[in-house]
């Protein structure tokens, strides 16, 4: 089972690397305050800019399903516009992003997009970017030289993971005693504060579940190897909060693999990927995930346009933008899974 979900993320692996050396030569919510997404036309023609434009975007990974997704789709929109975008990965190392960064500016980019591995690494050369007449735009972290920050309060959101966790923990389990797992990723400052949500909404909501193991995963691959870990050590792990959608899609395979899914295993995480999805549509360990914003293509919708907008030098009323967050459950998965 392991190993053939493994080989799995390896040919999805080799596809994003297929796409990214291409690069280099719905139903679903919209940000609050921001742009809509929700358009299903593969082009956003009626706000094409006369001047075709350049984007670059630098992420922390690729082989995360939603950065690798949300990135595919920009470079759709932008070549369906006549504009060029170039994506990659900086592989969670600051000075590949900040090389990254400074290519862009080399290029003459119009707007460049960046995930951060680390914000105060990346800040310099973010205002040498604007002192060059570039806009930037960061994904996830509240910048001080950027144009517009499209953030999340993450430890509201984590504390949605673990509030939903807490509740399926006092319905299914007598006084509310059970043992919880985390899986975290406390390497980035936005996942740290995701994950003290997590932990203040479990004390709480439900006091008498003990946390007896909490482990770094941020894609599938890690979380399916923390998890198996973790089941060894402590087989009677019931619950588990996942800081995001990777880690949760590889706790799933773990506990698919070890035979323990049945109605009082939960696993609570964000994202909200089309994998999590498939697996609550199918009754297995995955309960709920917070979806942030829209669907993978409304979140690229909403931020291409958000690009192209600042490309042409339109004026936001907030340099920070905050996200809608909402859970899905088995009860509305069917209108945000695309099969």
């Amino acid at each position: 089972m392991k190993n053939k979900f493994l080989a799995t993320l390896l040919t999805g692996a080799v596809l994003t690397a297929t796409i990214l050396s291409g690069c280099q030569g719905n139903n679903g919510k919209a940000a609050s305050g921001t742009v809509s997404g929700g358009e299903n036309s593969a082009s956003t023609s009626e706000n094409a800019t006369q001047k075709k434009l350049k984007i670059g975007v630098t992420v922390q990974s690729l082989n995360n399903p939603v950065w690798a997704g949300d990135c595919a789709t920009m470079k759709q929109l932008a070549e369906a516009d006549g504009n060029t975008l170039t994506y990659m990965s900086c592989d969670d190392t600051s000075s590949k992003q900040i090389s990254q960064i400074e290519n862009f500016i080399s290029s003459k980019c119009d707007a460049i997009m960046v995930n951060p591995s680390d914000p105060n690494a990346i800040e310099n050369v973010c205002k040498q970017a604007r002192d060059a007449g570039i806009k930037v735009f960061c994904w996830d972290n509240t910048m001080k030289n950027t144009d517009i920050n499209w953030v999340i309060d993450n430890n509201k959101l984590g504390y949605m993971i673990g509030e939903q966790a807490a509740g399926f923990i006092q319905d299914k389990f007598k006084d509310g005693k059970c043992e919880v797992a985390v899986l975290d990723y406390p390497q980035t400052a936005i996942l740290l504060e995701r994950e003290k949500g997590i932990m203040s909404a479990l004390k709480e909501k439900a006091p008498n579940a003990k946390v007896v193991a909490q482990q770094p995963s941020i894609d599938a691959s890690q979380g399916l190897n923390a998890m198996e870990t973790i089941l060894q050590a402590h087989p009677n792990v019931k619950v588990v909060c996942c800081i995001g959608g990777g880690g949760a899609v590889g706790a799933n395979e773990a506990f698919k693999a070890s035979k323990k899914i049945s109605a009082d295993v939960g696993i609570f995480a964000a994202d909200a990927t089309n994998e999590e999805l498939a697996a609550m549509l199918a009754g297995e360990a995955n309960r709920m995930s917070v979806m942030v914003t829209g669907t993978p293509e409304v979140q690229a919708q909403a931020v291409y346009k958000m690009l192209v907008q600042l490309g042409e030098g339109q004026k936001f009323e907030s340099q920070n933008i905050y996200r809608d967050m909402f859970p899905v459950t088995a009860e509305n998965a069917k209108q945000y899974y695309k099969p």
